[in-house]
């Protein structure tokens, strides 16, 4: 005997369809609202934040090419440095001397920091920087460590805000910008992502007893 066919199932299971649909494209919907996943965020705040680093680590290189070799952290104000300037709290000086490679104050702030940028570069002031300086960086020692995210330590205080970063002395991050890693731009214009144990490895690569840095508090 032929089976009959049923209209009544057939509308039911094409409604059970339509509602699947429907929730199908709500949770689509909501996904786009929400925007990308915390995960997804973070990641493309680390990348935001290399991006950054790197065009402040080219502008330090075209200065240093134009300046005989140095940073302006090893040139006199009279001829646009600001070695007068490296000690004590003056961070926001060695980004002001290549504000013209630079161009804008909004590269100067890491999109995981809660940091303003400034409203131009004579208004920028230590709190609108995510970044610290190597003061002694040269390119004569590529492995350097000339740029980076402030929230570096090793435990020890900062002497006006210059802090030392000696071999014997473990250095990590803390959390308040990226999870359990940094961003450093070195000497040689390169920008790399370190964990806790390859910031210790960098820091030997570096060659220098001390390593001083800037941290705009």
């Amino acid at each position: 005997m032929e089976g009959r066919f049923n209209p009544r199932n057939n509308d039911a299971w094409t409604l059970i369809e339509l509602f699947v649909v429907l929730a199908v494209l709500a949770i689509l919907a909501a996904l786009i609202n929400w925007g990308p996943l915390p995960g997804q965020k973070a990641k493309a705040r680390r990348i935001h934040c290399v991006n950054n680093l790197m065009q402040i680590s080219m502008s330090f290189m075209v200065w240093d090419r134009d300046h005989q070799g140095r940073f302006p952290m090893a040139v006199e104000s009279n001829h646009g440095g600001t070695i007068e300037w490296v000690d004590g709290g003056n961070a926001f000086r060695h980004f002001q001397a290549i504000s013209n490679e630079l161009f804008s104050t909004k590269i100067l702030v890491c999109p995981s920091d809660n940091r303003i940028p400034a409203m131009n570069f004579q208004a920028l002031k230590n709190e609108n920087i995510s970044y610290f300086v190597g003061l002694d960086a040269t390119d004569a020692k590529p492995p350097m460590l000339l740029t980076g995210d402030r929230n570096i330590t090793n435990g020890l205080t900062p002497q006006r805000t210059v802090l030392m970063l000696p071999l014997d002395r473990p250095a990590g991050w803390t959390g308040a910008m990226h999870v359990r890693q940094g961003n450093v731009g070195l000497a040689d214009g390169s920008v790399q992502s370190f964990t806790t144990l390859a910031l210790h490895e960098a820091l030997k690569n570096t060659g220098d007893s001390t390593n001083r840095i800037a941290i705009p508090e």
